[in-house]
């Protein structure tokens, strides 16, 4: 079975953009949205169900027509050590950018966005790490400490309750990236993990967890692990819905228009259609099932950070020719540069998933033939 990772109807333009002021230096992944999310709804955190396990904050997605709730859900960390900076909508002077999430030793700018339980805009008062354990703050977190002995107590105070979900703008939050911001969003970073792909991909897919639907208020708001919107342990908003989407435009309120035309060869890495991911085989070995889904999970992230570091290269020629004013042939050159490099990695990467699915298949023992058979011995004659 393969898992779609990234969605399905909305091809992202992924740039480094350095807003105004150099206030934020981030991977944005812009959709062009004409108008800004819905609130946030509040909702209880579910409990935490063991120790490694960060807490990710719900937020709200957009599947190209439409935005969606991303119910908030607990994750395992993917490195001792790392910590969940989580997504935010900015506005860009033209629409509302969508600046992805990710993990890393240290939490970077979210847009001064209040999403709650230890996320209140800068930082995370959630929790820290000490000799290689996750240690949960009661005052933030819901934790059952009969399962998870790593707590303290340290009272958070001076919080601003706020339900805005979007930085600049029209009635957004007004935070800029401090100097740690910007050194954590140099930092090395891990994208979200498989487990947290499925989250999003499922939550994409349910029509009620639609803002024109639930008007804000989603029949799930907050999950014990990823994906599992119908366990008891879910949790629904308190929150009344009070969301009313703005009226359709030809283009669903976005300012980029429809792609009407046949698909054109990636020219960027941020045109690509989305990797697969491939489940691992079933050997009915569970050492070599998990050593072989750790191969993939390796793989998909290397892949995933050749696909930025392209990706910026690329952008910051794109900048210096802007600079220097290059006539249209010199684009051309560059752009018909940046196509060879492109397709050169993503043939890389075919063959590369390709060799390792070919590694991990079942091998069958090499079919002996059987041995051959040996006449019966000719009877004795009498003399």
């Amino acid at each position: 079975m393969r898992i779609r990772c990234c969605l399905q109807s909305l091809r992202f333009v992924v740039a480094f953009l350095l807003l105004a002021g150099g206030s934020r230096a981030q991977v944005a992944v812009s959709v062009s949205v004409g108008f800004p999310p819905p609130e946030l709804p509040v909702y209880d955190q579910p409990v935490c169900p063991g120790d490694g396990y960060i807490w990710t904050p719900g937020y709200w997605a957009w599947d190209g027509e439409d935005y969606y709730w991303v119910p908030g859900t607990w994750v395992l960390a993917p490195e001792v050590g790392y910590l969940w900076t989580p997504p935010y909508w900015a506005w860009n002077g033209a629409a509302y950018a969508f600046y992805p999430g990710y993990w890393g030793p240290q939490v970077g700018f979210y847009g001064g966005i209040d999403y709650g339980h230890g996320y209140f805009g800068h930082g995370y008062e959630g929790g820290r790490w000490e000799r290689g354990h996750f240690y949960y703050n009661r005052e933030a977190n819901n934790v059952n400490v009969t399962v998870v002995h790593n707590v303290y107590n340290t009272q958070i105070v001076n919080q601003s309750v706020s339900r805005v979900s979007y930085n600049g703008g029209r009635g957004g939050i007004e935070a800029r990236a401090t100097s740690q911001d910007q050194a954590a969003a140099r930092e090395h970073h891990i994208a979200p993990v498989a487990s947290q792909v499925r989250h999003v991909d499922e939550a994409r897919g349910n029509p009620q967890f639609r803002a024109s639907k639930n008007h804000g208020k989603p029949p799930v708001a907050a999950t014990s692990k990823p994906a599992e919107f119908n366990h008891a342990n879910a949790t629904r908003p308190t929150s009344p819905a009070s969301y009313n989407p703005p009226p359709k435009t030809g283009t669903n309120g976005s300012t980029a228009p429809h792609n009407t035309g046949a698909p054109r060869t990636a020219v960027h890495p941020n045109e690509l259609p989305p990797h697969e991911h491939s489940a691992a085989p079933h050997t009915g070995n569970v050492k070599t099932d998990q050593k072989y889904e750790k191969q993939q999970e390796k793989l998909y992230s290397k892949q995933q950070q050749e696909h930025e570091k392209l990706q910026k290269k690329q952008d910051q020629e794109h900048q210096r020719a802007a600079k220097q004013q290059e006539n249209q042939a010199q684009k051309e050159q560059i752009e018909q540069r940046h196509q060879q490099q492109t397709q050169h990695m993503e043939q890389k990467h075919a063959q590369q998933q390709q060799k390792m699915q070919q590694h991990q298949q079942p091998h069958e023992p090499p079919h002996q033939a059987p041995p051959p058979h040996e006449p019966a011995p000719a009877p004795k004659q009498k003399p």
